[in-house]
C-alpha cells in the first residue's frame, strides 16, 4: 500500500497533500481574502459577487455559499484557511470543530479535554466494518 493511499484510508480526515492545494488553491485564496476586513464587508454585502472574483469550481462556490465545511475540504480547501470563512460568520475554531465532526459543542469540548478521538477504531476505514 503506498503512502498516498494509506492516509486516504484514515477515516473522516482530509490529508491537505499537494493534490489538494492544487485542487482547493482558489477556494483557500477566497479564504485568505477574508483575513482583511474590507474583503469581509465585501463578501458579507454580496457574496456571489465577491466569489465571482475566484475561479472556482462549480461545487466549491456552493459548497462556500452553502457552508457545507466537510465538503470544502474534500473539494481542496484547508481547515485552516477555510476557518477563516468561519470566523467572518463568528463561528469560532473550536464551534467550527465541532460542527465538523457533527458534536455538540459540549461533547466535542469535554472528548477534546479528555484527550481528543480515541484511536481505537480510527486509524483505518476497514476498522468500521
Amino acid at each position: 500500500m503506498s503512502a498516498k493511499s494509506d492516509y486516504k484510508d484514515i477515516p473522516g480526515t482530509y490529508v491537505f497533500d499537494a493534490e489538494a492545494s492544487r485542487k482547493g488553491y482558489h477556494l483557500n485564496m477566497f479564504c485568505m481574502a477574508l483575513r482583511h476586513a474590507e474583503s469581509r464587508e465585501k463578501f458579507k454585502a454580496d457574496e456571489e459577487a465577491f466569489l465571482d472574483q475566484y475561479p472556482m469550481s462549480p461545487e466549491q462556490r456552493t459548497s462556500v455559499l452553502e457552508r457545507q465545511w466537510n465538503t470544502m475540504l474534500a473539494l481542496g480547501g484547508n481547515v485552516y484557511y477555510t476557518s477563516k470563512l468561519a470566523a467572518c460568520d463568528g463561528i469560532n475554531f473550536q464551534e467550527l470543530a465541532a460542527m465538523m465532526t457533527g458534536m455538540k459543542l459540549e461533547d466535542y469540548r469535554a472528548m477534546m479535554v479528555a484527550g481528543g478521538r480515541p484511536i481505537e477504531g480510527n486509524r483505518s476505514k476497514a476498522e468500521w466494518n
